[in-house]
């Protein structure tokens, strides 16, 4: 087989070296975030806690794959992002930032680790406190969890992009909270984290997205974000803005010397994946980040806010459409929470009892099988998570 039938063949999870890819880079990942949860304490700065998430997922990857005949790139594939209450996402503040954690602060965890450009990512919130979650928190907390796994049960092949859309505004709805528009889950393929199959939060004028079907054998990123406020979130101050992500299809002659400089380093350091301003010498990049942001060599990720007060959560989970189901790779157990709502609508009832594995006549090779358990257990281990909070909802 030549190297591009090889390179055309991993692209695809009927692969079992590219299954085994997204589940080593899912396994870190789960990994990280439970760290990053442990080290999330009052008093402590934001941006140690990011770098512990970042540090951990470098490490890890390089104990993979290293006696192998093909250099395997691995670390990385979105930095860890630490972002508290109103504030919705993408916020990894550079080393001189002095923001600390305080008890009752709502976080949101995002980060995302790849072997060989196969990406698992994840976003988990977690309130800072003892005992269970309560009032509108628990409410925008449960309104995300149940709306991701409406979308775990909806994202299969032969269902459309936009079924996911409506199920989870309808959702949120149910819980009296909306879904963050400019939110996107993204098909994610081999070095690509943001695939042109997407599902928008939230159809509206201003954003269109092509209908698409989801199909066999292809992975996605769900990403759900959840608010008690409007759920059109603002950019406040661009110098908030840390994480970035090269441009490989735009070229433009940089005309400042440190603007050249930053480039040629991300170029060398950060060819394909998102980074972290704070791996760059960060006087200099403060000056050359602009012009390359400027002229679209680099695409911004934003940080950007609800209104003081508003509860914001995020659930984002990395799913395998495989032959025998929806294959989920990334989560971490939630808060015991009690909503002060309950959800009674029979059409978000019926798409959770909906399962996520295909039952298929014929047993099958039995290794095939065994492959599945974890997956299996994992899904139990959600619904069981759910049946925990339908039991709370009836008994408040």
């Amino acid at each position: 087989m030549s190297d591009d039938e090889r390179d055309e063949k991993e692209l695809d999870l009927s692969s079992h070296e590219v299954v085994t890819k997204y589940k080593t880079a899912a396994e870190i990942v789960n990994k990280a975030l439970k760290l990053v949860i442990s080290e999330s304490k009052p008093k402590v700065k934001i941006v140690d806690i990011c770098e512990k998430g970042d540090s951990f997922i470098r490490e890890q990857t390089g104990n993979v794959y290293k006696n192998v005949k093909r250099k395997i790139e691995r670390g990385v594939a979105f930095p860890t992002c630490l972002s508290v209450n109103n504030t919705v996402c993408h916020f990894s503040p550079l080393a001189s930032d002095e923001a600390v954690l305080e008890e009752g602060d709502i976080l949101k965890i995002d980060m995302a680790c790849h072997i060989d450009g196969f990406i698992a990512a994840v976003a988990h919130t977690h309130v800072l406190q003892n005992g269970p979650v309560t009032g509108r928190a628990a409410d925008v907390l449960a309104a995300a969890n149940t709306a991701a796994e409406v979308a775990l049960r909806l994202v299969r092949p032969g269902k459309k992009n936009k079924d996911v859309t409506e199920a989870i505004q309808k959702v949120a709805a149910a819980y009296d909270c909306k879904i963050v528009e400019g939110v996107l889950s993204h098909q994610m393929k081999q070095f690509v984290i943001d695939g042109n199959k997407v599902v928008l939060s939230v159809s509206n004028p201003d954003t269109r997205v092509d209908e698409a079907e989801f199909e066999e054998n292809e992975v996605y990123a769900i990403d759900i974000v959840t608010s008690t406020g409007d759920g059109k979130p603002k950019l406040l101050d661009e110098k908030q803005t840390t994480i970035y992500k090269r441009a490989v299809d735009k070229s433009y002659h940089l005309k400042m010397k440190a603007s050249r400089f930053i480039f040629s380093e991300i170029s060398q350091k950060f060819p394909i994946m998102p980074f972290s301003a704070r791996a760059l010498e960060e006087k200099r990049a403060r000056l050359g980040l602009v012009e390359c942001v400027n002229h679209e060599l680099l695409q911004p990720y934003p940080v950007l806010h609800e209104k003081p007060g508003d509860f914001v959560a995020h659930i984002k989970f990395t799913v395998l459409l495989m032959p025998n189901g929806s294959d989920r790779l990334s989560s971490n157990p939630l808060q015991e929470l009690q909503p002060t709502k309950t959800v009674d609508d029979p059409e978000i009832k019926a798409w959770l009892a909906l399962g996520t594995k295909t039952k298929k006549k014929g047993g099958g090779k039995k290794k095939k099988g065994k492959k599945g358990d974890k997956a299996d257990e994992s899904v139990e281990a959600a619904e069981s998570l759910l049946t925990q909070q339908n039991e709370q909802d009836l008994k408040d």
